[in-house]
């Protein structure tokens, strides 16, 4: 699960989209096949899971355009400090709309979302990406008011990035940031590797071809975070 690094953030979401409607953990298990281990999980971790929100052209006012007809919040308070993510993707595959997650815990909150579409393939599956996640924040904290959008996807796309690490280049679209912000992941945790490897390496030739295997790294990375 990829953390923000920027300010974490709550959004207050407008009363008329208000659900507040509890969710039965076997509606989630019925939509798709969940082991004994998943639901082990859901047992152990989740206390209980809220339709909180709806965020439609009906509710919001805001038009559905680029594929997002609507977005809706789930509350999911928790039993234990950590959630797997097992559990989250198995909500969002039984919810086929993209889905903005409030996670609680001991008087905490935080958001986390994974960035979901529909498949290009096929138009009847969705494509679900790593998870993003703000920081944990007190439950009682200041909630900014919602970003300025156009439209569903605009906001979806908006909240979304709030969970990102960096900042978006000039034009680049949410795919592509979220693409360049995964390479990174990838390179710094092939860097950490190959670094230890040079620590424990003996020989002369070998420490000479990591440490220009360590340079052409740090190089792709110095770029794709600029």
């Amino acid at each position: 699960m990829i953390r923000s690094g920027i300010p974490p953030a709550l959004f207050s979401f407008p009363a008329q989209a208000r659900v507040a409607r509890v969710v039965p953990k076997n509606k989630i298990y019925e939509h798709g096949p969940v082991s004994s281990a998943l639901r082990d999980k859901f047992v152990r971790q989740v206390e209980q899971i809220t339709w909180a929100y709806k965020l439609a052209p009906e509710t919001i006012n805001l038009p559905a355009r680029g594929g997002v007809a609507e977005v809706q919040v789930f509350d999911i308070s928790q039993k234990t400090a950590e959630l797997d993510e097992d559990v989250l993707r198995a909500i969002d595959r039984a919810i086929p709309l993209p889905i903005i997650f409030q996670l609680h815990h001991e008087q905490r909150t935080r958001m986390v979302a994974a960035f979901k579409r529909r498949s290009e393939a096929d138009a009847s599956k969705w494509v679900i990406d790593g998870y993003l996640a703000g920081n944990w924040l007190p439950a009682d904290s200041l909630r900014q008011h919602l970003p300025v959008a156009l439209d569903l996807q605009g906001l979806y796309e908006q909240l979304l990035r709030s969970l990102l690490p960096n900042s978006a280049r000039p034009g680049e679209s949410l795919l592509e940031q979220l693409q360049r912000l995964y390479r990174l992941r990838g390179l710094h945790s092939e860097h950490a590797k190959l670094d230890a490897r040079l620590h424990k390496e003996k020989q002369f030739n070998r420490k000479v071809a990591l440490n220009a295997q360590l340079r052409e790294i740090q190089n792709e990375i110095a770029d794709l975070s600029a």
